[in-house]
């Protein structure tokens, strides 16, 4: 076969095969999720997050299978393949990776939940299991006290099961010694403090929140770099 016609086979292929793929994954806001999963009466629903994470609450009817676990690959594999399979974890970094490892296990159809439990707990979106006891976390009275400063303030969200909050703590910790005098930098744990970070409107970790004179100035998600750790505090001094 010619080359330009092997090429052009080859390029066909891939065109027809592409929209399969993206049909076989697919990642909804909460809103798409929600309303998919009422209308499939067949559905598989997966929470990815840890057991302790699933015990402090979750989506209706959701199987607890941890993405991390050793044999998370071996407990989807008891799972039916030829029906639709949704899945979440706390903001969408496990469930993205569950996801493609359900499509590559062979299932047909997989929705991956944009946001996760994060975006669909703040939504004020309906829960079971939530362990009201837990841990008592940061009160929006301590909060507020730390951000009504005369000191620019900027409130690290994180989990230690993130990896990017992960890999961003030692720059944090490094900036927190460095700019002690000019700026306050304060680092605030996911897990024992739910109640206010849904409070706050974050529906993402990491989640960064520049304060000054006690009003928000700034809002960023995300892994950053060093230097726009720098420029953002710098901005506002």
């Amino acid at each position: 076969m010619p080359f330009t016609m092997k090429l052009t086979h080859i390029l066909t292929t891939a065109l027809l095969t592409l929209p399969l793929a993206l049909q076989a994954q697919k990642q909804l806001t909460t809103e798409e999720f929600e309303k998919q999963l009422a209308k499939s009466g067949d559905a598989q629903l997966l929470d990815v997050r840890t057991p302790d994470e699933y015990g402090e609450g979750h989506l209706a009817k959701a199987a607890n299978v941890d993405y991390k676990s050793p044999d998370f690959r071996e407990k989807i594999a008891k799972l039916d393949k030829n029906k639709p399979v949704y899945v979440y974890c706390l903001s969408g970094g496990r469930s993205a990776a569950a996801a493609t490892a359900l499509h590559e296990s062979g299932f047909k159809e997989v929705y991956d939940m944009k946001g996760g439990y994060l975006k669909w707990n703040t939504s004020g979106k309906a829960v079971e299991g939530a362990n009201k006891a837990g841990v008592k976390g940061m009160s929006s009275t301590e909060f507020n006290k730390i951000i009504n400063s005369e000191k620019v303030v900027l409130i690290d969200v994180h989990a230690k099961w993130c990896p990017p909050c992960v890999k961003m703590l030692p720059t944090v910790t490094k900036l927190q010694k460095e700019y002690a005098g000019k700026a306050r930098i304060e680092t605030i744990a996911y897990d024992p403090n739910k109640a206010l970070v849904k409070e706050l409107g974050v529906e993402e970790i990491p989640a960064f929140l520049l304060y000054k004179n006690g009003k928000l100035v700034t809002r960023k998600n995300g892994f950053m770099e060093e230097k726009e750790f720098r420029a953002l505090l710098d901005a506002q001094l």
